[in-house]
């Protein structure tokens, strides 16, 4: 009898530490939701996806697998200029000697170090989450003596701008790699100063004979609605690059 009683008491301690660890558990799962940002609900997680993307969707589209410090060689290419004319970029800008433009996921600087020369007396925040691009551009600033390029680092979710002090913000191939491309929007929105623009250069989704992964582009019609998702006004498409389109967009007020 005493040998049953004791086996009993040791099954009931079982169950016991069974239940309080089965608690525990809720517990931890209830804090943990608790603490997930309110803006998950804004993107869908795939366990079947592009092996070139990283399973999450935004608005449809399945977000791009980032390029990183690695490929600086792709951006400083000796024939990117004759493959992608990214001089013309620069050209319709219609920069203003003294504007502030933000140079989102500027990687080595490639088009910060050509815009900067336009800006006599304002500059180029060059922003990216890498600090090995922030690393490459530091450097080249000191061999070309540019003193109005000022590399910022960024995190995932924020640009790390301030408030209402960039008259543009450029993106050339970077938005569609965005983690969280909503919430970087709404820091770049944010960032603009009352009028600000917001131009983002991308290869043509509806080709699909420009030789890009498909993730690694994106049709118009996708990144005006985007765009529109964080209060962006679309002000015309510009047709002058021969695989990319140019897309300009604006803050009202």
């Amino acid at each position: 009898m005493a040998g049953d009683r004791r086996e009993n008491h040791i099954k009931v301690n079982i169950l016991l530490i069974i239940l309080v660890i089965m608690l525990n558990l809720l517990l931890s799962l209830n804090q943990t939701a608790a603490a997930a940002p309110a803006t998950s609900s804004i993107y869908e997680q795939r366990t079947i996806h592009s092996r070139d993307g990283i399973g999450k969707y935004y608005i449809g589209r399945e977000i791009a697998q980032v390029m990183g410090h690695l490929g600086a060689g792709w951006l400083e290419r000796p024939n990117r200029e004759a493959e992608e004319q990214p001089s013309k970029i620069v050209n319709v800008l219609n920069l203003k000697p003294s504007d502030v433009v933000a140079d989102i996921g500027a990687g080595t600087g490639y088009m910060s170090f050509r815009i900067a020369p336009k800006l006599t007396t304002g500059k180029v925040l060059a922003v990216d989450i890498q600090p090995e691009m922030l690393d490459i551009i530091e450097l080249l600033k000191k061999q070309n003596n540019i003193t109005n390029v000022e590399p910022i680092l960024a995190s995932l979710t924020d640009p790390n701008l301030p408030p209402a002090s960039v008259d543009l913000a450029l993106m050339v191939d970077a938005y569609h790699e965005f983690a969280y491309p909503q919430e970087v929007m709404q820091g770049i929105v944010k960032a603009l100063k009352p009028g600000g623009r917001v131009v983002l250069v991308e290869y043509r989704g509806e080709n699909p004979l420009i030789m890009i992964k498909r993730l690694h582009k994106m049709t118009q019609k996708q990144v005006r609605k985007e765009m529109a998702a964080v209060g962006l006004v679309w002000l015309e498409t510009k047709n002058i690059l021969p695989q990319q389109h140019l897309m300009v967009f604006q803050r009202l007020g």
